[in-house]
């Protein structure tokens, strides 16, 4: 169950590798000061998309919870409302991301020479909002019913379509890299239709017909409680990432394309932690509602153990490839030697977010997110906390960034 959520989720490998090909094309064939541009974005791309998928997350639990308890009146209550409301926070979140973007720009040091082209790299990526977030919750109210491939195999086809769409405009067409974001925006409302249109061919228990266009108030609260919990638990991460960004863009023009791409890697690597949390969740929740708690605690077990195992293998791989998986993205030395330093370092801190994710699954699977809202608050506060002091005031080099990398 959990390994299509790896891949599929918004952010999960799949959708890393969007932003992963971007970030290859444009390293390859734009160049050093358009890859710097992406990258201090990153955080920032990071944050909204992280909010988006909490947001899809936090509305699925109490449609997991009445599917398990098979009470499924009212697990199409939630899933109307589910649905209007994530209408309203897509339209909401894109005027305001699109609006606040250079002045975010700005507030985080991004250099004066690549600032526009960051600006309309990221302008064009929140603009699909309304897509990233439909797709999300087409693919929770599935994962909520057992079902963790279906949307995974749409993601394939766009992930495809998303690689040739970059090669097209960025060699082609010139575009730099807002083709790259473009492309991205494109395949994204691709995967977000063929959901739409699985869900109403092939999923007998969403058929809800006139429901659809019913909106719950008494439903509201508990609805959006979730949702908001959850998607500010997964923000909270990523505040801490455009925090320790702020700090890179005063660190030069090679160490932002260096932290750039071994970011992408430590994206790569952290994600299927994070979603094999995800799938403990929609495990937890489902013998919840079904009063299975024999079942809840072996869960628990078992994914803690998977957790466990993934943190010391890709501590291993991350460390010994540094050097080889640096060289997929750039050709300068003095970049690709400041990215295996930092790649490396960051690869001796995975086991410690590994246990982290899995037991804030739990807590979210049995309906106690605040545990995992003030303990993604407390490691994003002192993450940013440490870079500032040994990069700011004590003057160490990348390698510091991670230090303070500690999981509560």
């Amino acid at each position: 169950f959990a390994l299509p959520l790896i891949q599929q989720l918004d952010d999960g490998v799949l959708h890393l590798f969007y932003n992963l090909a971007d970030t290859i094309i444009v390293g390859r064939f734009v160049g050093v000061e358009a890859l710097a541009a992406v990258g201090s974005v990153g955080g920032l791309n990071y944050l909204v998309l992280g909010f988006v998928n909490g947001i899809a997350c936090g509305f699925s639990i109490p449609i997991s919870w009445t599917f398990g308890a098979k009470d499924y009146k009212e697990m199409r209550r939630y899933t109307a409302n589910t649905v209007w409301l994530s209408i309203a926070f897509a339209t909401v979140l894109t005027i305001v991301t699109v609006a606040m973007t250079r002045l975010v720009l700005v507030w985080t040091n991004t250099p004066a020479d690549i600032i526009d082209l960051a600006d309309i790299y990221i302008r064009t990526i929140f603009a699909g909002i309304p897509f990233t977030l439909l797709y999300n919750v087409t693919s929770a109210l599935m994962r909520a019913l057992g079902d963790s491939k279906s949307a995974l195999y749409f993601l394939m086809i766009s992930s495809v379509l998303n690689i040739g769409g970059d090669l097209f405009f960025v060699e082609v067409l010139n575009w730099g890299s807002n083709g790259c974001a473009l492309s991205t925006v494109i395949s994204e409302a691709l995967c977000c239709v063929l959901c739409v249109l699985y869900i109403r061919w092939k999923v007998p228990i969403l058929q809800l017909g006139r429901r659809w266009l019913v909106f719950d108030g008494s439903l509201l609260r508990k609805t959006v409680s979730y949702g908001w919990a959850s998607a500010m638990q997964q923000a909270t991460v990523q505040l801490g990432k455009i925090a320790v960004q702020a700090i890179v863009n005063t660190m030069g023009v090679s160490t932002m394309a260096a932290f750039t791409a071994a970011s992408r890697i430590d994206d790569f690597a952290y994600t299927p932690q994070q979603n094999i949390g995800h799938a403990m969740t929609t495990l937890m929740a489902q013998n919840r509602g079904a009063g299975k708690h024999d079942r809840v605690k072996q869960g628990f077990l078992c994914g803690m153990r998977i957790e466990g195992v993934y943190g010391v293998l890709i501590a291993v791989v991350c460390f010994g490839g540094a050097p080889f998986i640096m060289k997929l993205f750039v050709t300068d030395p003095e970049v690709i030697h400041l990215g295996v330093r930092f790649l490396r370092t960051v690869s001796l801190f995975y086991l410690m977010p590994a246990f982290t994710n899995g037991i804030q699954g739990f807590f979210r699977g049995v309906g106690d997110l605040k545990v995992t809202l003030v303990s993604s608050t407390i490691n994003m506060l002192f993450r940013a906390a440490a870079a500032a002091v040994f990069v700011l005031m004590w003057k160490l080099e990348i390698e510091a960034l991670q230090i303070g990398r500690a999981h509560v």
